[in-house]
């Protein structure tokens, strides 16, 4: 049965029963994690910007052989980095001196391993027809927003602030995603400097609702039914969780990132945001990387040529070398299959809100 509350306007937009999005999270989504999410009636989502095309293809088909639910891809409308972009010498040499240490040889130079959205990307989506695709880092040129919604799908891209919302929705976006300062993974910041700062989740709500006439999906920090009733009484449509997933184990994350989160609470562990592991600010578990790189941020590679220096180095499994990506909510995490956590979301909304409606005398 469809949830009522979030004013209808997302469920009817994507066709879900209830408007929890998962987060499209590249690297830690999975097509199960996402069709799970989607057979539970929210809206399942897949990072595809870390895919080949061809790979992309078989990745969308694995979802739609678990799922006949909408499904959402989303992509880097990032610029491309200079040719011949380097981490500083400092950043460098430190991250050396961690390589050496796990036995991994001569540090890289700094590469693109993300391409932007461009013309083989948005082949596969003409050609695969997801009901959703959204943008992260901005829209790509105008000419391709037309022809991915050409194509039949429906556009969502993300929003730091009131002005970069305005901007979406005059360059055609189907609704926007209010990203809070609390979000886990990369800030989807483009308007402003990236390392200007952010609104949190609970001034940027209702300022983006205020401002723009579209569907607005709350992001950052949400991680139970506490958080999702906020929101809609922020002013949200729905809500797009993304760290309150990743203890799922349908999520490619590693075990000690799994433990981490599900440990976040009792260490109290806060998160960092930096833009020392990919070049842009993104937040994750603190831990001795993040520690590191955090003190040389301002010697990082240009996104998202940092990656190439940093994300290996968890690769022995050392928790304390392991890019862990999270939000500020993640001591909220629970470890739960996808679609049990998707009806129990529902259930805490529903109940909070019943308990909030104004009763007749």
């Amino acid at each position: 049965m469809s949830t009522t509350w979030g004013n209808g306007r997302l469920q009817a937009l994507l066709g879900i029963e209830h408007p929890i999005l998962l987060a499209p999270m590249a690297g830690a989504t999975t097509p199960a994690l996402a069709a799970a999410v989607s057979n539970a009636g929210g809206l399942g989502g897949h990072g595809a910007t870390t895919f080949a095309p061809d790979k992309l293809r078989a990745e969308i088909a694995a979802i739609r052989s678990a799922t006949n639910r909408p499904i959402h891809l989303n992509f880097f409308a990032h610029a491309e980095p200079p040719e011949g972009g380097e981490a500083g010498p400092a950043m460098r040499a430190m991250l050396q001196e961690l390589w050496t240490s796990q036995g991994m040889g001569a540090l890289p130079p700094a590469s693109n391993p993300w391409p932007s959205f461009g013309e083989s990307q948005l082949a596969v989506v003409q050609e695969t027809r997801p009901q959703v695709v959204s943008f992260h880092f901005g829209l790509p040129e105008q000419g391709m927003v037309d022809a991915v919604k050409a194509a039949g799908c429906t556009v969502l891209a993300s929003a730091t602030s009131p002005a970069e919302a305005v901007v979406l929705e005059q360059r055609g976006v189907d609704a926007v995603i209010a990203q809070g300062f609390e979000a886990g993974g990369h800030s989807g910041i483009f308007l402003t400097d990236p390392v200007s700062g952010g609104m949190t989740t609970m001034t940027l709500v209702p300022q983006v609702a205020d401002a723009i006439s579209l569907p607005v999906i709350a992001a950052g920090g949400i991680m139970d039914g506490r958080g999702i009733a906020a929101a809609l009484m922020l002013g949200a449509s729905g809500v797009q969780l993304g760290t309150a997933f990743l203890s799922c184990p349908e999520a490619s994350v590693s075990q000690p990132h799994r433990q981490a989160l599900l440990g976040a609470r009792e260490k109290g562990t806060p998160t960092v945001l930096t833009r020392g592991v990919s070049g842009r600010p993104a937040r994750g578990l603190a831990n001795r990387l993040m520690t590191a790189v955090k003190a040389l941020e301002h010697e990082a590679a240009p996104f998202p040529m940092q990656n190439a220096l940093t994300r290996s180095l968890g690769s022995a499994g050392d928790p304390e070398l392991t890019v862990m990506w999270a939000g500020g909510g993640a001591a909220l995490s629970r470890a739960m299959p996808a679609g049990e956590l998707v009806a129990l979301l529902v259930e805490e909304t529903t109940s909070i809100l019943e308990r909030l409606r104004p009763t007749d005398g």
